[in-house]
């Protein structure tokens, strides 16, 4: 759930591509311009590099059917939450796995695990989803499609020598960007828009928002504070506390 931009887009493509020396010139320059195209790309291009995305994941997990107990549960849950966000319908799903963790892509598509949804009730659930619709909204994720392509790109230099050029991401590519997607990290700033951005949601809808407080508290049990889903930018802890300072303000 969290993205760094320690580097700009450009930036970290170049420094990668210095790096690759002993390779066709012609190959390192069209990697090179694919990369710089990545600071450009369209809103239509980030949604279909999303859809991809998301399709990738999909076909490699395992999906809660609609008959199970945990899809009606997420039924329940999401039906106070947006159905779409800066046109875009969210798509909500279970991914059975032990794992604790929930994502969103700028398409729309929202995953959450079976292993979030065994650690939290309903209500902690729905303010985590809100939170990750938060980085769609805000477009924290549209910004993510950008650096993972630009890093893909970048590393498809690896795949040029001899002269040969990817004019199109391959299935490989596609999921290496799928991955960074999932498992990149937003800034600080990011994740602190993000979690306002759930509070509010969830204050707007006329429901608690200490859940989204309690979510950050379990997730700190997880490994001291430092939950790879919600981790040290700012800590658990620090979010749940600024999560409970809004509540006490009123704001």
């Amino acid at each position: 759930m969290q993205y760094r931009y320690s580097l700009s887009i450009l930036a970290a493509a170049t420094l990668t591509l210095t790096a690759c020396a002993g390779m066709d010139t012609n190959a390192l320059m069209q990697s090179g311009a694919t990369a710089a195209q990545a600071a450009m790309l369209t809103d239509s291009d980030v949604q279909q590099l999303s859809v991809q995305s998301c399709q990738e994941q999909d076909a490699k997990s395992s999906i809660a059917p609609a008959s199970s107990t945990y899809a009606k549960r997420l039924s329940v849950i999401s039906k106070g939450l947006p159905t779409s966000v800066n046109g875009a319908p969210l798509n909500f799903k279970v991914y059975q796995t032990k794992d604790v963790n929930a994502w969103a892509m700028a398409n729309g598509c929202v995953r959450v695990y079976s292993g979030l949804m065994d650690l939290m009730t309903d209500d902690e659930v729905r303010a985590v989803l809100g939170h990750e619709i938060g980085h769609v909204a805000l477009g924290h994720t549209k910004k993510a499609a950008q650096l993972a392509y630009s890093v893909t790109a970048a590393r498809g230099a690896a795949g040029a020598v001899g002269g040969s050029t990817v004019a199109a991401l391959s299935k490989s590519q596609l999921a290496d960007l799928a991955e960074q997607l999932v498992n990149a990290q937003f800034s600080q700033k990011q994740e602190s828009q993000a979690d306002d951005y759930s509070f509010d949601l969830l204050k707007s809808k006329g429901l608690s928002q200490k859940p989204l407080m309690t979510s950050f508290q379990k997730l700190a049990t997880l490994d001291g504070g430092k939950s790879t889903m919600m981790s040290s930018h700012p800590s658990s802890i620090d979010r749940a506390k600024h999560i409970q300072d809004r509540i006490n303000s009123g704001k």
